[in-house]
C-alpha cells in the first residue's frame, strides 16, 4: 500500500519553478467522485407534483438567487483581486544551495528560483517555505517597480509550508498595503489566485471555484494538514501568492496535482493563523501538535464486537503510541478513542465539519497550541474512561526534512558516519523508496524514538586509505555502539564543528567494525 501511495503522491508538486523531492510517502486520493443527480422528470404523476411542487419551486428560486449572486460575485472578483494585488503581491527571487547528503561536507550547485508573496499586517511578507528553502540570498520586487530589494527570512514553518520575510528598506514599503484574512470558503465559492507564474514576468490572476476542503498531504513538509482544492490554474511561480475571495485572503497557493486537469491546492486561513500566532506568541516557529498515535478504523463489525463496542459507539482503535508523547502516559494499545474534546469520532476516524462535510479528527489535534490540554473519551475493556492529554509537536526518529541547516557527519580513519535522515535516502533518486537500502527505509518510515534526541547513526561510506584497506565495502550499516577507544585529540575539524580524526589516532579498526550492526 505504501509503495503505491508513493507513486500517487509523486503527482503532487510544489508550485515553485524548481523540482521538489518527496519527503514522505503517505496515501493521497487523487480521484474525484462526483455523481450527477438524476434529471428532473417533467412527466411525473400529479401526486409527485402535489407533494414536491412547492419544495421544487422554492429550491429553484433559491438556486436562481444564489446563481445570480454568484455570477455577480465572480464578475467582480477578478477586478477586486487585481486591484488589491497591485499594491500587495510581490515577486520573490531566491538563490539557494542544498547540501549533498552523500558528501555532507559539500553543497550542491546554487540555483535561482522564483515565487510569489504578499504583504500582511506588521510590514511582513507571507510566502511558501519551499520558495526560500536552503536560501543563501533573497530579493523581492513589487508590482510596477524595476528595483529589487533585499529580504530576510524571519521565520519558516516547513511542516505547513509557510514563511515570513521582512524588508528593511523603507522605500519598498511606500504605497504597499496589507491584505486581510477571511474564512474558509464553502464549496463552489469563487476565488482568484494572484501571483507570478511561469510564462511571463508580470502579475497574473486566474479564477476558479472551491472544489474540496479536507486534510491533505503537504508535499514540502510531509505533513497532513487541512487544504483547499480549487480548479484555478496554479503553476510554478504561483507559490506563496494569495487566493482572494471578495476582498480578503482565503488561502495561499502552494502545490498542484500533476497529470490532472485544474487541481490546485491552497493553504487555508486557520493553518496560516496558527503559524503566525505561534511566532507572535513565542518568537519562533513551534510546529503543529500531534497526539503521537497510529489508529486503525473500526468499520468491521466483528472487530467492534471483539472490542466490546456497543451499537451506538463509534471510534478508532489505538494501534501504536509514540513513547515521547503524553498519550503514552495514559493510553494503552487496543484502546478505542471515542471522542476528542467532546467531538465524537466516527469508525473511519472522521468528525463532522460544516454542511454535511467530514474531515479526519487529526485536524482538531493539529489546531491545538503546543502544551495545550485535550479531553479524550476512551473505551478500554468494555468500560468508558475520560482522560486529559497534553498535546505538543513530536519529532520522528528519522527526520523527514533538514532544510536550512548543514548535515552532521563524523569521519574516523576514512569511515564516514552520518545520522539517518530521509533527505539522505532521497539521494538514491526519485524512486528512493525502491532504490534505497530496504532496512534503512523501513526504519525511517516506521520506527519510533524511545527517548528524546535519539538518532540512528549509519556508516554511509568508506574513504579509501591504507589504514582501512579491506573495509571498502562497508556501507549503509547501522552503528550499534561505540568502542571504548580514545576518540579525542588530533585530526581536523569539519564544516559543522565535528572532528576529523586522522589515521594516527586510529587504534583498532576491527573492534569498531564488529560493532556495526547489519540489522
Amino acid at each position: 500500500m505504501l509503495s503505491s501511495s508513493i507513486r500517487t503522491l509523486r503527482r503532487l508538486k510544489c508550485c515553485c519553478n524548481k523540482s521538489s523531492s518527496l519527503l514522505l510517502s503517505l496515501t493521497k486520493d487523487c480521484c474525484v467522485n462526483n455523481p450527477k443527480a438524476p434529471p428532473c422528470n417533467t412527466e411525473s404523476s400529479s401526486f409527485s407534483k402535489f407533494c414536491f411542487g412547492e419544495r421544487r419551486q422554492s429550491s429553484l428560486q433559491r438556486w436562481h438567487v444564489v446563481n445570480s449572486r454568484r455570477s455577480l460575485h465572480t464578475e467582480t472578483d477578478a477586478y477586486l483581486a487585481t486591484e488589491l494585488a497591485l499594491d500587495s503581491v510581490v515577486k520573490i527571487f531566491t538563490v539557494s544551495s542544498s547540501p549533498n547528503y552523500f558528501l555532507p561536507w559539500q553543497n550542491k550547485s546554487q540555483r535561482e528560483t522564483m515565487g510569489s508573496g504578499f504583504v500582511i499586517p506588521g510590514k511582513k511578507i507571507l510566502t511558501n517555505a519551499h520558495v526560500v528553502a536552503d536560501h543563501t540570498f533573497v530579493l523581492v520586487r513589487k508590482h510596477g517597480s524595476p528595483t529589487k530589494y533585499r529580504a530576510e527570512v524571519q521565520a519558516v514553518g516547513h511542516e505547513c509550508d509557510l514563511a515570513i520575510l521582512v524588508v528593511e528598506s523603507q522605500e519598498f514599503w511606500e504605497g504597499m498595503n496589507f491584505l486581510e484574512f477571511g474564512d474558509i470558503p464553502f464549496l463552489q465559492e469563487a476565488v482568484s489566485v494572484v501571483g507570478y507564474p511561469q510564462g511571463g514576468d508580470n502579475i497574473s490572476v486566474t479564477k476558479g471555484v472551491v472544489s474540496r476542503v479536507e486534510p491533505t498531504q503537504y508535499v514540502h513538509g510531509a505533513t497532513q494538514l487541512m487544504a483547499i482544492q480549487i480548479d484555478a490554474a496554479i503553476n510554478p511561480g504561483n507559490s506563496g501568492g494569495p487566493a482572494i475571495m471578495g476582498n480578503k485572503v482565503a488561502g495561499v497557493a502552494f502545490q498542484n496535482l500533476s497529470g490532472a486537469e485544474n487541481i490546485g491546492y491552497i493553504i487555508p486561513v486557520p493553518v496560516i493563523k496558527h503559524f503566525i500566532a505561534g511566532i507572535e506568541e513565542r518568537g519562533k516557529y513551534m510546529g503543529f501538535c500531534s497526539m503521537g498515535l497510529s489508529c486503525q478504523p473500526t468499520e468491521n463489525v466483528q472487530l467492534r464486537n471483539y472490542l466490546k463496542m456497543q451499537h451506538q459507539m463509534t471510534g478508532v482503535l489505538v494501534s501504536k503510541i509514540n513513547p515521547l508523547s503524553d498519550a503514552h502516559r495514559v493510553l494503552k494499545k487496543d484502546d478505542i478513542l471515542l471522542e476528542f474534546d467532546g467531538v465524537p469520532i466516527a469508525n473511519d476516524g472522521t468528525i463532522p465539519f460544516r454542511n454535511r462535510e467530514r474531515i479526519t479528527f487529526d485536524h482538531l489535534v493539529s489546531m491545538k497550541k503546543p502544551n495545550e490540554v485535550a479531553r479524550v473519551k476512551v473505551l478500554r475493556n468494555g468500560e468508558e474512561h475520560a482522560f486529559t492529554i497534553t498535546v505538543q509537536p513530536l519529532q520522528p526518529l528519522v527526520p523527514v526534512h533538514q532544510f536550512d541547516k548543514l548535515p552532521s557527519y563524523y569521519i574516523f580513519a576514512g569511515l564516514v558516519f552520518v545520522p539517518l535522515t530521509q533527505p539522505y535516502l532521497h539521494e538514491h533518486g526519485e524512486d528512493w523508496y525502491n532504490t534505497s537500502p530496504r532496512r534503512l527505509c523501513e526504519r525511517a518510515l516506521r520506527e519510533l524514538p524511545k527517548k528524546a534526541g535519539e538518532q540512528l547513526v549509519i556508516l554511509s561510506q568508506v574513504l579509501m586509505d591504507d589504514v582501512n584497506a579491506g573495509y571498502e565495502r562497508l556501507a549503509e550499516l547501522q552503528l550499534a555502539s561505540v568502542c571504548a577507544c580514545d576518540f579525542l585529540g588530533g585530526g581536523g575539524v569539519g564544516m559543522d564543528g565535528t572532528r576529523w580524526l586522522t589515521k594516527h589516532y586510529w587504534r583498532a579498526i576491527q573492534p569498531v567494525a564488529t560493532l556495526i550492526s547489519c540489522s
